[in-house]
């Protein structure tokens, strides 16, 4: 598999989340080279980007290995979502554009419209791309690129179930649009806020013990009083 040298961080850190490599397996340079088809120097700098992200751990004797991140910080990452999303959301209101509002909308559409269809398929890529959209919209490169590495390091962590009830998941998405559209950041925060604080329970850990995961996802948030969708 040959790909571009400056696309083979983007494709170390997929195959990491894929879980191609094992968590605390070696990521040797020779083998990543020739598994990308590149040198070993665009390796070499991928590997030093994706430990400062914290997917991999340079260990004494063994080099770099995939990290192998505890409960508790698997925990902390959903934590640092349900504040940032939000944040991010109530910035949108202030900072978007007619043509994130455009794509908003749009992917609003599609998931309400495959949700009262039944198909599920699409369903998670739309959700995915629908938040990327949102954090874009924020204006913010730096809060923009912590909301894609959180993304990223939650999908290694746990396995996300399908919302229970798809039509209203994209409900609460086309509420976050109504109000970035109308400018009001404060109910822009507390929809997202809602909308993620519901959808902690669907996410189970991918290690650990299964007797502590439900309770331990359950338990990385503090209650939040949150108002209704409804006015």
């Amino acid at each position: 598999m040959r790909i571009p040298a400056h696309s083979v961080c983007t494709a170390i850190r997929d195959d990491i989340v894929a879980g191609v490599y094992e968590r605390g397996g070696r990521l040797t340079e020779e083998l990543l080279a020739r598994r990308y088809g590149v040198s070993r120097v665009p390796v070499r700098e991928a590997l030093r980007t994706l430990e400062a992200e914290g997917f991999v751990v340079t260990r004494r004797h063994a080099g770099a290995c995939v990290a192998e991140p505890t409960e508790q910080e698997a925990a902390d990452l959903l934590e640092m979502r349900t504040l940032l999303e939000p944040l991010g959301a109530a910035r949108a209101a202030q900072r978007r554009t007619e043509a994130h509002l455009k794509v908003l909308r749009g992917l609003v559409r599609l998931g309400q419209e495959r949700a009262r269809r039944g198909n599920s398929d699409d369903l998670r890529s739309l959700g995915g791309w629908f938040h990327e959209t949102l954090a874009q919209a924020s204006g913010s490169p730096a809060l923009t690129s912590m909301l894609t590495q959180l993304r990223h390091k939650i999908a290694w962590m746990y396995a996300v179930e399908a919302p229970a009830d798809p039509v209203e998941y994209w409900t609460e998405h086309g509420a976050i649009v109504d109000a970035v559209a109308r400018g009001d950041g404060e109910r822009a925060r507390a929809m997202t806020a809602l909308h993620t604080e519901r959808t902690l329970s669907a996410h189970r850990l991918r290690f650990g013990s299964a007797g502590e995961r439900t309770e331990r996802v359950r338990n990385s948030q503090h209650p939040v009083n949150m108002p209704s969708l409804r006015h």
